[in-house]
C-alpha cells in the first residue's frame, strides 16, 4: 500500500509573495519538488522544506535544457512509488497553458492520488502590476487567453474575428512571434483605438512594460523581448498611463535562473 501523493501547484507569476497559503503548506511538507523554469529562486528558498529534493524540469523551446514531458511524467510516477509527497510546481496557474492534461492522465493511469492547487495566472499578475484592468466598463466586457505559434496555422476568419472583437486579448508565450501576431491584426483592420502592452518578467523586480500603438509596427517588431513575455491587446491598454503604479526596471537580466540555483542548492545538502 503506497502512502505517497502528488500535489500539482500553481506558483504564481513570479513575485514569491503571490503564492497561496495552501501551496506553501505543501511545499513545507514535500519530499520532492519538480519545478518549472518560471519559478523564482526566492520562492524556493523561502518556502520549500530544506530536506526536500528539488528537481528542475523546466521547458525552454529549442534548448537542450528543456525537459521532455514524458520525463516529467516518469518522475511523478517514480517518486510516488517511493512513498514520497511530490509537489509538481508550475509557474502561474496550473490550468492555463501548463500541460496539466498530460500529467493528470499519467496519474490516473497509475491510480496515483493527487490534488490540484490553483495559482495566480500570468495575465492577472501582469495586469495588476502594470495597472491595466483586463475588463473595464466602457472598454472591455470580456477577456481571452491565447497563444501564437509560428508553426501553427490559423484560418483567416480567426484573425478577422480577433481584429474586430472588443474583448481584451492576452497572448501567452508569443513574444518571439509578435510580428506575426501584429501583422495579421493590422491586415484585418484592427481599430486604431486599441493598443498593445508588452510586459516582460511580470511581477518580478525585472518587470518592464512597453506600450505601442498599431502604427508603431516597425519599432515593435524590431525589438527583442526578455522571456517570459505577456502581450495584452485592446482598449484597456490605453489606461496604462493613468493607473500604472510600478516603475519599469532598469535591470534587463533574467529573473528566473532555476537550473544553476537548484544545482547549487543540492550540492550543499
Amino acid at each position: 500500500m503506497y502512502t505517497g501523493k502528488v500535489i500539482i501547484v500553481g506558483a504564481g507569476p513570479g513575485d514569491p509573495e503571490l503564492i497561496t497559503h495552501k501551496a506553501v503548506k505543501y511545499l513545507q511538507q514535500a519530499d520532492v519538488v519538480l519545478t518549472d523554469r518560471l519559478v523564482s529562486r526566492e520562492l524556493l528558498d523561502e518556502y520549500v522544506n530544506l530536506e526536500a529534493e528539488i528537481i528542475y524540469v523546466g521547458k525552454e523551446a529549442g534548448s537542450a535544457r528543456s525537459t521532455p514531458q514524458k520525463k516529467i511524467n516518469d518522475l511523478l510516477v517514480e517518486h510516488y512509488y517511493q512513498d514520497k509527497l511530490v509537489v509538481r510546481l508550475k509557474g502561474g496557474d496550473v490550468s492555463i497553458f501548463s500541460n496539466i492534461l498530460d500529467e493528470l492522465e499519467t496519474l490516473q493511469e497509475h491510480k496515483i492520488p493527487y490534488e490540484i492547487i490553483p495559482g495566480i495566472t500570468a495575465a492577472s499578475g501582469a495586469a495588476a502590476y502594470s495597472g491595466i484592468p483586463l475588463t473595464a466598463r466602457g472598454y472591455a466586457d470580456s477577456v481571452r487567453y491565447l497563444t501564437c505559434y509560428k508553426s501553427e496555422y490559423k484560418p483567416e476568419n480567426y484573425w478577422r474575428e480577433l481584429a474586430k472583437t472588443d474583448d481584451t486579448l492576452v497572448f501567452y508565450m508569443s513574444g518571439e512571434n509578435i510580428d506575426t501576431l501584429v501583422f495579421n491584426l493590422i491586415r484585418h483592420n484592427i481599430s486604431a483605438d486599441k493598443a498593445i502592452a508588452v510586459i516582460t518578467q511580470a511581477t518580478t523586480p525585472c518587470q518592464h512594460v512597453s506600450i505601442y500603438q498599431f502604427d508603431d509596427i516597425n519599432t515593435l517588431t524590431n525589438t527583442a523581448f526578455v522571456s517570459p513575455t505577456l502581450i495584452i491587446i485592446g482598449k484597456v491598454v490605453n489606461l496604462y498611463q493613468r493607473f500604472s503604479w510600478k516603475d519599469n526596471s532598469i535591470n534587463s537580466d533574467s529573473y528566473f535562473k532555476s537550473v544553476s540555483y537548484i544545482r547549487n542548492r543540492l550540492s550543499v545538502l
